[in-house]
C-alpha cells in the first residue's frame, strides 16, 4: 500500500494538544499511546493485514489507528471525544473512517454489519471490562479481540481454574472463546502515564452452542456464587440451587465458585434451569 504517515512521537502528541488547547480527559481514561514500536506491535499481534476489517475503539490521536493501516487493513475508528475529531480527522485522512461515537451506545449492527471483523483497542480503563463483555455477548460479528486493558483487568478476563485472578468474567469470556494475554505494556509508553500496568490480550471467538435460557442461567449463577467466592456453593447458592442438584451434575457442594470450569458451570445451568418452577 502507500506510505502513510508515521505515528506519533510525545513530542507531537503534545504540541497538537497544546495547540488545540486540550488536555488529556481522566473521565474519559485517555492516556496516548506515544512509542511507534508499541502500536506497530498491537498491530501485529492484532493478526491483520491487507483487506481485513478492523474496528478500534477510541482512536485518540490516531497512533495505533495509523499503525493498524499501514498493514492494509480496513479501519474503521471510533472516538466520543468531540474536541478530538478535527486533529484526528487531520492526521489519520483517508487511511480510516472516523466515527464520532459513544462506544457504550454504538448501533454496532451499522457499524459491524458482516462477520469477519477484528476489534483492536486502547480500551479506557474504567469500561474495559464491560465493553468485552458486550461485544462477545451481542456482537456476533466481531470475530477476533485484541485489547490493551489494566494488568488486572487482563488477568481476570484471561484466567483460568487455579488462577488468583479466575471469576465470573473468567467464565463468560470462556463461554463465547479463547482468550490469553500476549503482551505486556509499561506505563512510560503513554501520555500521561497511567499509575498501572497495561496487558494485551487476545480473545479468538469459538462457536458457541450452549442455549440461551443456559445462559441467562449460568450468567445468574455466576453472579450470585461469585459474589461470596471464598463459600462453599451448598452456602453460596442457598435458595437457588440445592444440594441434590450440586451432586447431579458432579459437583462438590463443598466446592467454592473458583474451584469450577467452564463445563462444570454449564452442566449445573442446565440442571439448575431445569428444576426452576
Amino acid at each position: 500500500m502507500a506510505d502513510i504517515a508515521m505515528t506519533l512521537s510525545i513530542n507531537e502528541i503534545q504540541r497538537l494538544l497544546e495547540g488545540a488547547s486540550i488536555a488529556p480527559k481522566k473521565s474519559l481514561g485517555q492516556n496516548f499511546v506515544i512509542d511507534p514500536n508499541t502500536v506497530r506491535k498491537i498491530a501485529r499481534l492484532a493478526g491483520v493485514g491487507e483487506g481485513s476489517r478492523v474496528l478500534e475503539i477510541g482512536a485518540g490521536l490516531g497512533s495505533l489507528t495509523l499503525a493498524l493501516a499501514e498493514t492494509g487493513a480496513r479501519v474503521t475508528a471510533i472516538e466520543t471525544d468531540r474536541a478530538l475529531i478535527p486533529l484526528l480527522q487531520d492526521i489519520v485522512g483517508a487511511n480510516a473512517t472516523i466515527i464520532e461515537a459513544d462506544v457504550r451506545e454504538l448501533a454496532w449492527s451499522d457499524v459491524v454489519s458482516t462477520p469477519g471483523w477484528n476489534l483492536v483497542a486502547n480500551l479506557p480503563y474504567n469500561i474495559a471490562t464491560s465493553l468485552v463483555l458486550t461485544v462477545l455477548d451481542e456482537v456476533p460479528n466481531v470475530d477476533r479481540l485484541l485489547v490493551m486493558v489494566q494488568q488486572e483487568a487482563g488477568e481476570r478476563i484471561a484466567a483460568s481454574v487455579g488462577d488468583p485472578a479466575y471469576g465470573a468474567v473468567s467464565v463468560r469470556v470462556a463461554l463465547r472463546g479463547k482468550a490469553k494475554i500476549v503482551g505486556h505494556v509499561a506505563p512510560s509508553v503513554f501520555f500521561p502515564k497511567p499509575r498501572v500496568n497495561s496487558v494485551l490480550v487476545a480473545i479468538q471467538r469459538s462457536p458457541n452452542k450452549v442455549d440461551a435460557n443456559i445462559e441467562i442461567e449460568l450468567i445468574e449463577l455466576l453472579r450470585t456464587a461469585f459474589t461470596h467466592r471464598r463459600k462453599m456453593l451448598r452456602k453460596s447458592l442457598k435458595g437457588r440451587v440445592d444440594q441434590g442438584t450440586l451432586e447431579r451434575a458432579k459437583i462438590s457442594p463443598t466446592s467454592r465458585p473458583e474451584e469450577l470450569d467452564l463445563h462444570q458451570w454449564i452442566a449445573l445451568a442446565q440442571l439448575s434451569s431445569m428444576v426452576k418452577p
